[in-house]
């Protein structure tokens, strides 16, 4: 293994394989950890990570799926989706119930406390998203929308068949 002693001789974002002549997983995951980080940052003193606003976003959006539902929207493990309900649960901005036929099944909701949090989290979020947009045009934008979409699609029906395991 090639240790390099001086960390600022390593390229930067945007430079060698880090850049244009990198490979494309590398580059996707290399804009993932960037847009978590900077999403990090926007609702620190919301007392929120990124999973947790993913959760609470796919909770506003779909309200009354399962857990484990929620858990394949918000892009989790069950196992990551349960710690993250505890926690949001603990401080109040998500609530369990049962369902009202079926007093087994249980529901989860956003408390009114959640709502106001997650409106405060989204335009935070959704700001930054239009300042990282914000150089490229309509149709840019539009193309890179859809090649995302594609590609979770063709993705996910692999995994959907037993192919991607």
């Amino acid at each position: 293994m090639i240790k390099i002693d001086d960390p600022a001789s390593l390229p930067r974002a945007g430079e060698g394989k880090r850049g244009e002549g990198g490979y494309l997983g590398y580059l996707l995951r290399q804009a993932a950890n960037a847009y978590r980080y900077r999403v990090e940052q926007a609702l620190s003193d919301l007392h929120l990570t990124q999973p947790q606003f993913a959760v609470m976003t796919m909770l506003g959006a779909y309200p009354g799926y399962s857990s484990a539902d929620l858990a394949r929207l918000a892009l989790l493990t069950p196992q990551t989706m349960s710690v993250i309900v505890a926690n949001l649960m603990k401080v109040g901005l998500v609530d369990r119930r049962a369902h009202q036929v079926h007093g087994r099944i249980q529901k989860l909701e956003l408390t009114d406390r959640g709502k106001d949090i997650l409106q405060a989290a989204k335009s935070r979020v959704y700001g930054l998203e239009n300042e990282m947009l914000h150089a490229l045009t309509k149709d840019d934008e539009a193309v890179i929308k859809k090649w995302l979409i594609k590609v979770a699609v063709n993705g996910s029906d692999t995994v959907q068949s037993g192919q991607g395991r």
